[in-house]
Order: C-alpha cells, then sequence, then structure tokens
C-alpha cells in the first residue's frame, strides 16, 4: 500500500523596497522611530507547510540559502510556534521556503518567509486567526512583518510596524542590483548614530516623530516615477556607502543607464533602480549585467501574503 504525501499549504509573500526612510532619534531602548514608504515588489518567498509533530524549515529557491540557520533561531520557525503558542496547537510543521528575495539584502526577505509561514500554518492547522491579531503578531516578530502580509504600498511608523495603507496607482518597475554580500541592519544603525554624533546635526528631538514626505504620497497617488524618482530618499543609505564604498559606483553605473533615480533598499546593501517604463528596466539590466553585477526586474505594488492554490 502506497502511503499518501500530504498536500502542503503554500503562501507567497512579496519582498519590499523602501522608497522613503527618515530615521527618529536613537530612543532610550535603543531603537530608533521610523517613517516608510513601503513598496512590496514581484520578487516572492514561497512557503509551503506541511503537517508535522515538531518544527523544521529547509530551503531552496534562486539565491544561495547555505548560511541560514535551520534551527529554532531562525525567523520561519519563530513565527509557527508563536502561533502555535498563540493558538494553543500542539502540533508542529514542516517548512519548506524557496527564497527569491536577497538574503540580508534590505529587501525584507527573512520578513517576508515569517509572514507567510504565519498565514500557512494558520490555514494549514485551521486556527482562524483574525487578521488583526495576526498583524499584532507580525510586529513581535519584526518591524517588516507586517507589510509582508498586508503587501501593496503603505506607510510604517513607529518602529515600521504601524502600518497605513497608502493610496497608489499605476505600476512602477524597478531594477535591483543585488549584491554577493550582506549587511547587518544593527550595524547600519549604529554607523547612523556615529555619523550622526561626530556632526552632530540630522538629530531630531526624541519626541518629534518623523514622518514621510508629502512629495513622495503625491507621486504615489499620481502613479508618477519621474516625481517619485525626484522623492526618494534613505537616511540609512549614506551609513551603508560608508561601510560598503563599492555601492556608490553601482549607484551611478544605475543612474548613467537610463534609471531614474537609485536608492539603497533599507539597510542595503540591494540597490534599487526606479526606471521609467518596463523597457527602460529592461535596457538598465541588461547593462547592470554587462558590468558583471546580479540585476533583476521586479514590478510593484504586489500583493501581501496569499495563499496559492497549486
Amino acid at each position: 500500500m502506497t502511503s499518501l504525501v500530504p498536500t502542503p499549504v503554500h503562501v507567497r509573500a512579496p519582498g519590499k523596497v523602501n522608497v522613503f526612510l527618515k530615521v527618529g532619534a536613537r530612543q532610550d531602548d535603543g531603537y530608533h522611530d521610523v517613517a516608510i514608504a513601503y513598496q512590496a515588489v514581484s520578487l516572492v518567498e514561497d512557503v509551503r507547510a506541511y503537517p508535522a509533530d515538531d518544527f523544521s524549515v529547509s530551503f531552496g529557491g534562486s539565491v544561495d540559502t547555505s548560511g541560514l540557520v535551520t534551527d529554532g533561531s531562525n525567523l520561519a520557525i519563530k513565527a509557527a510556534r508563536m502561533l502555535a503558542r498563540r493558538t494553543g496547537f500542539r502540533g508542529g510543521a514542516r517548512l519548506e521556503i524557496e527564497k527569491n528575495v536577497p538574503i540580508a539584502g534590505g529587501m525584507g526577505g527573512g520578513s517576508a518567509d515569517a509572514a507567510a509561514t504565519l498565514l500557512a500554518c494558520d490555514a494549514l492547522w485551521e486556527t482562524g486567526m483574525a487578521r488583526d491579531d495576526m498583524l499584532a503578531l507580525a510586529a513581535k516578530l519584526g518591524a517588516d512583518v507586517p507589510f509582508a502580509l498586508v503587501g501593496g504600498t503603505a506607510i510604517g511608523t513607529g518602529r515600521g510596524d504601524q502600518l497605513s495603507p497608502a493610496l497608489a496607482q499605476g505600476t512602477f518597475h524597478w531594477v535591483l542590483a543585488i549584491a554577493e554580500f550582506g549587511m547587518s541592519t544593527p550595524a547600519v544603525y549604529e554607523e547612523l548614530d556615529r555619523h550622526r554624533e561626530r556632526h552632530q546635526r540630522d538629530i531630531r528631538p526624541a519626541e518629534e516623530a518623523p514622518s514621510v514626505d508629502a512629495e513622495v504620497l503625491q507621486a504615489l497617488r499620481a502613479g508618477d516615477a519621474r516625481m517619485l524618482g525626484d522623492a526618494l530618499h534613505n537616511d540609512l543609505q549614506a551609513p551603508a556607502l560608508h561601510l560598503a564604498p563599492g555601492l556608490g559606483r553601482i549607484l551611478e553605473l544605475g543612474e548613467e543607464n537610463g534609471a531614474l533615480a537609485g536608492i539603497v533598499s533599507g539597510s542595503g546593501p540591494t540597490v534599487a533602480f526606479l526606471a521609467p517604463d518596463a523597457d527602460a528596466a529592461l535596457e538598465l539590466q541588461v547593462a547592470l549585467s554587462a558590468a558583471r553585477l546580479t540585476a533583476v526586474r521586479a514590478h510593484a505594488p504586489v500583493h501581501g501574503a496569499r495563499l496559492v492554490h497549486d
């Protein structure tokens, strides 16, 4: 008698680019309040969850996953265990994750894995968690996890996890230059703090919360890529460039080859270039590839984490 292979629950969640990121002063707890304009991109992570007695995770996909941990410190396993505790579920899940978002690249791939895992395990276990409760769990896992659940275009405040939808229309075309190394988000924030201490500038009072510039919101509402290109901003770009000076040449190369603008995505080292249209994005990808860079095209915005019926 042949045993049946269980059918997994399949969830897909997007990576993201931050089209705007402003960082407030360092708080007493070491964290910073931020104001982020997120856009979910078509570079996605696929999570399949199978019934199991315990929790495990394995990886495949188009990026090198050899350095990823698979023990309890992995964010996807943390997400599954947190959901089980919250709902009283006593079993486990075997997770298979197909990764396409750069690892430690400032595009929220790990957060997408966690968001997809929450949704997949909720469906697998039939725990029926309310959307708001799932978003609250997501926020405990990391600042970018709620956005990976929501997707689209959104504004994040607080630690980036307090989301409000942003009006946006049309499609934006991105070309992502993917570095062969990762960067530590805490290290980039520490460099920002050191830079501000050295120069004693750009430091907002702790009580003054950062906000997204009106020009960014206007460009998104209008679906105007040129206007958005003029408004791209990332407070973490300068410290990222200080830690990895080679990113500066990548930014120059993209802008020399038709990009409206380039920006370090999040804490880096992925560099996101905004192109005027799909044809220009293809030409830019070819130019970057000719310079022996790994470049992929993506469009935005796309949906957040959602069930996929194989």
